[in-house]
């Protein structure tokens, strides 16, 4: 079955950095665009970023947007998000997620688009 670890969580100042990396097994990571999602106590999942199937097109959440960095290495199966400029309110669990069916693009802000989860890392900034 499909498994995604997520790591690279932990506690950071604000302004600080942090790179978070999915790594998947069980499926054709190659042929699958990936999601980064987040939660926040008391919030909602949301949507932080996204990538094509080969890394040729990526989306952000406006809140992230230049401050995030989503890519993968399809060798390695393993997705990324490289986080600079750290502030509290990206306080959350950060999970990973497979948008399926292969291949597909569109939907990729909604987390009903998405099959399979990751358990999530925590990432908390302090002020």
């Amino acid at each position: 079955q499909v498994q995604l670890i997520e790591s690279g969580g932990g506690l950071v100042q604000a302004g600080d950095s942090l790179r978070l990396s999915c790594a998947a097994s069980g499926l054709t990571f190659s042929s699958y665009a990936m999601g980064w999602f987040r939660q926040a106590p008391g919030k909602e999942r949301e949507f932080v970023a996204a990538i094509t199937w080969n890394g040729g097109g990526t989306d952000y959440a406006d809140s992230v947007r230049g401050r995030f960095t989503i890519s993968r290495d399809n060798a390695k199966n393993t997705v990324y998000l490289l986080m600079n400029i750290l502030k509290p309110e990206d306080t959350a669990v950060y999970s990973c997620a497979v948008r399926a069916p292969p291949g597909l693009w569109a939907g990729r802000r909604r987390v009903q688009e998405y099959r399979d989860w990751g358990q999530g890392t925590q990432v908390t900034v302090s002020s």
